[in-house]
């Protein structure tokens, strides 16, 4: 479909490639009808800077994340001939004060939406690269509370109880990829324990309206299914929950990645009906806000014939 709702640029992400103004230009090329911008929250504190951010300090992202809105909105005025781009943040969920310091920035910048996730158990990253998830898993490990002598099982249940705590205090409209937590473990099988989070989560998201993302950056990191993989999926669906979809993109050469395999994925799981944000036409021009719409009959799309040329 021609839209997505979760996007980085290298000019704002130290793990990310290229200008944001390339990034926008390319979501054009590709036809695109709504973009959205949502730079990762900043981090407070030194201990949470990723390798690559070394030689940086907390307030350092801070003002890099005030540099990309004020980019942001820039170029949204720039190309609004063209796309309609909008502007927001992606959650990070580390500590405590996490959700109350992304809730301050949401104000502080008057930001559009936000994209709710969870990239963190213990304080620690789990998907940044395999020896954080063993950290991760470590931690889990020597955690009394939870079941002994099963670390995997302990961190799995970890990650669903941080991401209720962020639905819960943040209730994002996009929620991030829902299962991030399996990208070094996609052949984990679920406990009972397990599910009863996750559907605990699905219902929590269902009920205050939600839109849960289809991020084709599952494909990306070799999972056979964008995120979420189709079991969470198809309870989602169950439930009614709306779902949208996004391509995660960290660079020009990563916008609409592996769209083509979304569009089978979708006609695999009989998903023809899609939700996107978008601004509200009858709303005071300086005080827009943003809404849900529906697209029906979306594997119909003309916008799915770059991808599927055969």
């Amino acid at each position: 479909m021609p839209f997505s709702h979760h996007s980085h640029s290298g000019q704002f992400c130290q793990h990310a490639t290229g200008m944001l103004e390339e990034i926008i230009q390319e979501a054009i090329k590709k036809k695109f009808i709504v973009y959205g911008l949502s730079e990762h929250c900043p981090r407070y504190r030194i201990e949470d800077l990723y390798p690559e951010e070394s030689h940086l300090q907390p307030l350092d992202l801070s003002k890099t994340f005030e540099e990309f809105v004020k980019e942001a909105r820039r170029l949204q005025e720039k190309y609004k001939s063209q796309i309609t781009l909008l502007v927001g943040l992606e959650s990070e969920t580390i500590t405590s004060s996490s959700t109350s310091e992304a809730l301050d920035l949401i104000e502080k910048y008057s930001l559009d939406y936000v994209v709710g996730s969870v990239h963190h158990v213990h304080e620690t990253p789990i998907d940044f690269d395999l020896e954080m998830f063993e950290i991760a898993l470590s931690k889990s490990s020597s955690n009394k509370q939870r079941i002994e002598n099963n670390p995997e099982e302990n961190l799995f249940a970890e990650y669903f109880d941080s991401q209720y705590q962020m639905l819960q205090n943040i209730k994002p409209i996009i929620v991030g990829h829902f299962d991030v937590i399996r990208i070094y473990r996609p052949n984990f099988i679920f406990s009972d324990l397990i599910w009863k989070k996750v559907e605990r989560n699905i219902d929590y998201v269902v009920n205050y309206g939600g839109l849960f993302e289809i991020n084709s950056a599952g494909f990306k990191v070799g999972l056979p299914d964008a995120y979420p993989q189709r079991d969470i999926l198809q309870l989602i669906l169950k439930k009614g929950g709306k779902c949208t979809i996004s391509d995660d993109s960290h660079g020009v050469l990563r916008v609409a990645m592996h769209y083509d395999r979304l569009y089978n994925y979708l006609k695999e799981m009989n998903i023809n009906v899609l939700y996107y944000l978008d601004y509200n036409i009858e709303d005071n021009i300086a005080h827009k806000k943003v809404i849900v719409k529906e697209m029906k009959n979306v594997l119909d799309h003309p916008f799915w014939d770059q991808f599927n040329s055969s």
